[in-house]
């Protein structure tokens, strides 16, 4: 019997997701357990794994986005043949017209057999500058699979001189966890032979690369796009733009900075270092500085809140959420409870976020539910900047660099680690008063950093 294919639901808050490309091809083997398409959602990226062993029926292209639940194609057992296809409005999420549009075959080349090609052996063709109209397709219906492109390529002689190009390392055939890696450690995915399904990039390939290969010249500048190229919106950029672009339509945002003295905070958090090592947790200075928020939200519960037809409605809870930079874009995961939390419980919630936000293995849970968000640009050398609010949140505190300052003590500078926070508020819920108050309050709280232990 036919094992269904369906986009999972990752969370309660999750609402639909993009089938951003299929791992194994339409009429490949598959086995059990290995990743049979790459699932993007709008906070996270999941590669979603096969339950059976089986020939892989694709239902819809590569691109399409359904709700949980919805069918996108089968696992057929040996000998089993293709079930009928439902119709597009058939299909979970997918209405009649012009919704049907959105599960039809685009931009696909049709091979000499009269067949479509699969997403892999278009971008297999396309990188090797193979026509597929010389292609004969031997998949279903005379659809070209990459074993096609692939038989193709080893019988046509290459030129003598060939042109030389740059193939974009998003084209590549890898896992996102292998993306990642290959940037930070500098590895050009076109030169790394993909140990996986189909020939995917691993993790373990790229490490091996890395070992094996020489360090780049420092003369070689680093690829660019070239001008006029259009690089695509993906689920999370695209839903980055929408939120960025309706906060600043829908609110009325002011921004107000204010210094803090942290001589106190850095000798505090330099002997936390110490006192936590052998419990492998490093406290940050956004660790401080999200404690200070929780416990001036108590005392400042209109920061904490969200503007309704009703009016404000003060949330119940306190849940911060810490902005992580991602080369694809930024998410957002939570420190729920962060008024009761201890800072060492906040400092390890802070690391196991960041971490798994890094290596894709967030949860939507993981980053539903915030209530004020924390963002820091210290690290890039930023002192003061313009922080926009996450909707459906009323503010929003930028934190910058730590550095040297002066302060004045009598007729005599003395130098000081002095660092800005830039606080936005939604002014149809927070006026500038209220908003200085509590920025106050946070201040106040790392000016004095032993508040934060009890």
């Amino acid at each position: 019997m036919a094992t269904d294919v369906l986009i999972p639901k990752l969370g309660m808050t999750m609402t639909e997701g993009t089938l951003a490309e299929w791992m194994i091809p339409d009429g490949a083997e598959v086995k059990a357990g290995q990743i049979l398409y790459h699932l993007e959602t709008e906070k996270i990226e999941f590669d979603v794994e096969a339950e059976s062993d089986g020939t892989v029926a694709h239902l819809v292209p590569a691109g399409t986005t359904l709700p949980p639940g919805a069918l996108v194609g089968y696992v057929l057992a040996p000998g089993e043949t293709r079930p009928i296809a439902p119709t597009p409005s058939a299909l979970p999420g997918i209405g009649a017209s012009p919704a049907q549009q959105e599960v039809r075959p685009v931009q696909q080349s049709s091979g000499a057999g009269g067949g479509v090609a699969s997403p892999i052996a278009r971008r297999l063709a396309g990188e090797a500058g193979l026509d597929l109209a010389s292609v004969t397709g031997s998949g279903p219906g005379g659809r070209i699979t990459e074993a096609d492109v692939r038989a193709a390529l080893s019988s046509t002689p290459a030129p003598a001189a060939p042109e030389a190009r740059q193939a974009p390392t998003a084209e590549v055939l890898a896992s996102p966890l292998a993306r990642k890696l290959a940037q930070s450690l500098r590895v050009d995915l076109a030169l790394v032979r993909g140990t996986g399904p189909g020939g995917r990039i691993t993790q373990e390939d790229v490490e091996a690369a890395a070992s094996a290969a020489p360090p780049a010249p420092a003369s070689v500048p680093p690829q660019r796009g070239l001008p006029g190229t259009i690089v695509p919106m993906r689920a999370m950029r695209k839903v980055i733009a929408e939120r960025m672009h309706a906060s600043l339509q829908e609110m009325a945002q002011l921004t107000m900075a204010m210094e803090v003295v942290m001589d106190d905070a850095v000798k505090l958090r330099g002997q936390l270092i110490e006192e936590w090592a052998s419990q492998s947790i490093r406290p940050s200075y956004t660790d401080l500085v999200i404690k200070a928020v929780a416990k001036s939200l108590v005392l400042h519960p209109r920061l904490n809140a969200r503007v309704t037809a009703a009016g404000i409605e003060l949330e119940p809870t306190i849940a911060i959420g810490m902005a992580v930079a991602l080369d694809e874009g930024l998410v957002v995961p939570v420190v729920r409870d962060a008024d009761y939390a201890t800072l060492r419980e906040i400092a390890a919630e802070t690391t196991r976020l960041a971490e798994a936000a890094r290596n894709g293995k967030l949860a939507m849970d993981d980053m539903a539910g915030q209530t004020f968000s924390v963002t820091a640009l210290g690290m890039a050398g930023i002192d003061f900047f313009t922080p926009i609010i996450n909707p459906p949140n009323v503010a929003i505190l930028g934190v910058g660099r730590v550095h040297d300052g002066t302060a004045w003590v009598g007729n005599l500078p003395v130098r000081r680690q002095v660092m800005t926070l830039s606080l936005t508020v939604d002014h149809r819920a927070v006026d500038g008063a209220p908003g200085a108050a509590f920025l106050n309050e946070v201040r106040a709280l790392l000016e004095s950093p032993y508040r934060l232990l009890i």
